[in-house]
This record gives structure tokens, sequence and C-alpha cells, in this order.
């Protein structure tokens, strides 16, 4: 096993762990960015107002994204495990 191999291997596994975790972290975000505005406007400074649209966000979310967040793991791990097999 090369160095190269390797740093590959790292690298797909950082680029599909960023790719999995986008979804998430920008509906958050933009959900946090809006009760934001809205407390900006309002001037409303309770800083717990935003614990739970953000969890909403997040749960409505990995509903929608879930199942191809699934198989993108999914395909990851399959490959990994794949290539180990042959290494030998």
């Amino acid at each position: 096993m090369s160095q190269e191999y390797v740093l590959a291997i790292a690298r797909e596994a950082i680029f599909t762990t960023l790719t999995v975790a986008a979804p998430i972290l920008i509906l958050s975000l933009l959900v946090g960015l809006g009760i934001s505005i809205f407390q900006a406007t309002t001037q409303i400074q309770e800083q717990t107002l935003t614990f739970v649209p953000k969890l909403v966000a997040i749960l409505v979310s990995m509903l929608f994204f879930g199942n191809w967040m699934l198989k993108m793991l999914m395909a990851i791990t399959i490959k990994l495990f794949t290539e180990m097999s042959s290494l030998s």
C-alpha cells in the first residue's frame, strides 16, 4: 500500500464527509440566519430562541436527505471493503 493510495482514500473520505454533512449544515445556517434577522428586527434578545427551529430544520433535512446520505456512505464503505480485500 503506497503513500499516494492512503492519501487518495483519506481525500475521498474527507470529501464524502463534507458532501454528506453539507445539506444539514447549510440548512441549519440558513435557519439560524433567518432567526437572527427576525430577532434583530423585532429586538427580541432571547438566546435560546434559535434552538428549536434549528432542531426542526435538521430533522426535516435528515428526513429529506437521509436516503441520499445513506447511499453515499454505503457506496464509500463498500468501495473501501472491496479494495481492502484486493490489497493482499
